[in-house]
């Protein structure tokens, strides 16, 4: 290039601000330091209360592990799944069998995690290609699948499931403290890997897949690569979730209801995400404890639990479309866990800063997903997600809005839901 047309060049773009990208370094520094405050408190919570409500910590610390797993598929890797329940209950088999050959169960959670990593890696070849709501029905039939190969073995307890072993000589007192303090390093392992892993070139990638895989694509971005990641660090996740889970009931159940390869554990973390704010690491943390709360005061209404938390989910999804914590973010500026690099304009204040590349998302998209999923236990949730569905697809694709996989990940859901609601009560009705 001449000097003439350098200078040129020059002057041409002149008239542009003098934009700058920058990553928050303030803020990751006081969050540490908050976070650690928080965890050392927290360890010490078994010490003032009761084995009661450290039983109902260890259930809110599972669950959120679950959420923080779940949203780093389906809010950062685009990646709607239901059949997370899958890994968890490898998670608690993969505790179980080394247990009855008189390997401990506390180091059985190292063996869960690693293992169901790995049981991730072939998986995810049968559904890798899928995408949408066909990538989510995918994995819910591997889920099913999964666990009816369980079932047919007898050696491990077959369909009715059996007790943990190398426990029963333990204080329930310090057992129960003990399984806390395992599913407080679970959580804590869950949402600091989650952190680092976004704040490293794979978050970028990770955003990149999630806002335009085509143009990620086109780029040179590993997009294979990058979610067979996502997917199997999720995998890993949930599969120490579910060895925790078996340490604290003491026994391992396959069953749909109530046990460990049940869809209600999904229902449960992607509640916890939506609720929280999907695409933030405070998300599920939020959205855990609204979910923890609701459930100790609405656990005795039975049916009508379950139809509560389908409205809170709509009502969420509506109102607040990023989730509470999102939607804290959005006017008030806060963020715990920054992740992402942000524009900055000449003369703008540093304390409002623009994400880069992170168009948003459809309000009526997360509500399709939301109710998709409460739809298989309350069958107007279902509808309601393929009406919110059709509604979120057309809006998308008028307003260049994000939520496009929720949407239909939501309404797939919810044609499901009821098309096996239908059939239950034909069923029931010739029974």
């Amino acid at each position: 290039m001449t000097e003439n047309a350098a200078t040129r060049n020059r002057s041409e773009y002149s008239d542009l601000p003098d934009l700058k990208v920058t990553r928050s370094r303030r803020n990751v520094a006081w969050s540490g330091l908050g976070a650690l405050l928080v965890v050392v408190v927290l360890y010490r919570f078994p010490y003032y209360v009761g084995p009661g409500t450290t039983g109902i910590m260890i259930q809110g610390l599972i669950v959120l592990t679950l959420a923080s797993m779940w949203n780093l598929l389906a809010g950062y890797a685009g990646l709607v799944s239901v059949g997370q329940q899958a890994f968890l209950g490898l998670g608690a088999y993969f505790v179980l069998i080394p247990a009855m050959h008189g390997i401990t169960p506390w180091f059985g959670l190292v063996i869960a995690t690693v293992a169901a990593g790995a049981c991730a890696l072939p998986l995810w070849w049968l559904v890798a290609r899928l995408r949408l709501g066909y990538f989510a029905i995918a994995t819910w039939v591997l889920a099913s699948a999964v666990m009816l190969v369980i079932e047919q073995i007898s050696s491990i307890g077959g369909g009715t499931g059996m007790p943990l072993p190398g426990i029963s000589g333990y204080d329930p007192a310090v057992l129960t403290a003990d399984t806390y303090w395992a599913a407080l390093t679970v959580a804590v392992l869950a949402i600091g890997g989650v952190y680092f892993l976004l704040r490293s070139r794979v978050g970028l990638v990770l955003t990149s897949i999630r806002d335009d895989e085509r143009a990620a694509k086109s780029s040179g971005v590993r997009v294979g690569f990058a979610r067979l990641l996502v997917f199997i660090v999720a995998a890993a996740g949930c599969g120490a979730a579910g060895g925790v889970l078996a340490i604290q009931q003491l026994q391992v159940v396959p069953g749909t209801a109530g046990g460990v390869f049940s869809v209600q554990w999904t229902a449960e973390m992607a509640f916890a995400t939506i609720i929280g704010g999907i695409g933030t690491i405070e998300g599920p943390i939020v959205g855990t404890i609204v979910y923890m709360v609701l459930q100790q005061e609405l656990q005795s209404y039975n049916a009508w639990y379950l139809i509560v938390l389908g409205v809170v989910a709509i009502a969420v999804a509506i109102f607040a479309r990023r989730g509470l914590w999102g939607t804290i973010d959005e006017k008030f500026n806060i963020r715990l866990f920054p992740v992402g690099y942000h524009l900055w304009e000449p003369g703008e204040r540093r304390s409002r800063p623009k994400p880069v590349g992170t168009p948003p998302t459809n309000g009526r998209a997360i509500a399709a997903l939301a109710c998709g999923v409460v739809g298989f236990f309350v069958l107007p949730s279902a509808i309601l997600a393929i009406v919110f569905g059709h509604l979120a697809r057309r809006e998308v694709r008028r307003t260049g809005e994000a939520g496009d996989g929720l949407a239909t990940a939501g309404m797939v859901l919810g044609y499901v839901a009821t098309v096996l609601t239908v059939f239950v009560i034909i069923y029931l009705l010739n029974a």
